[in-house]
């Protein structure tokens, strides 16, 4: 959401001051295209991944708006948490988003010890660090802040 110190965005199609719903989709999802919008304006973004350059967009979208702004969020969990994670740091609340995700694809862990992410397309239970190699134990705890479920040591009290 654009405050009074961040300047209007360019390159995202909205005016300044949009107040609506923003619904964004990845990957060959076209899962907001049937998200109802009720009487609000309504503009759609798509795109192939959540890479940085696409959230970037995507926070330029969201600074383009106004307080009131909803956003709703539609593709595969890794893309869909990393864009709920931008739109947590531009300060909308969970009532303002809507996350439309298929849980049985990969997840993005988070591990606490190197502070790395990765991708674990098996969704198993353990994970292997890209980071560290540390092997990690997977959560159902999920931080918006970091788009990613939480990790830990998968053997710590084995080695003691």
């Amino acid at each position: 959401m654009r405050t009074a110190s961040m300047p209007p965005a360019t390159g995202t199609g909205l005016e300044p001051g949009f107040r609506g719903v923003i619904c964004a989709s990845f990957g060959a999802t076209g899962g907001t295209a049937e998200h109802d919008t009720g009487s609000q304006p309504r503009h759609d973004l798509r795109f192939h991944s959540a890479t940085p350059q696409t959230l970037s967009g995507l926070r330029n979208a969201l600074g383009a708006s106004q307080v009131g702004v909803r956003l709703v969020l539609a593709g595969p969990p890794a893309d869909v948490r990393a864009a709920a994670a931008v739109a947590a740091d531009c300060g909308l609340l969970d009532e303002e988003v809507t996350l439309l995700s298929d849980d049985a694809g990969p997840r993005v862990i988070y591990c606490p010890h190197c502070h790395a992410t990765t991708i674990d397309r098996l969704a198993g239970s353990e994970v292997e660090c890209q980071g560290c190699s540390t092997v990690l134990a997977t959560t159902e705890h999920f931080s918006r802040r970091k788009g990613a479920y939480l990790g830990y040591a998968a053997h710590a009290e084995e080695a003691s």
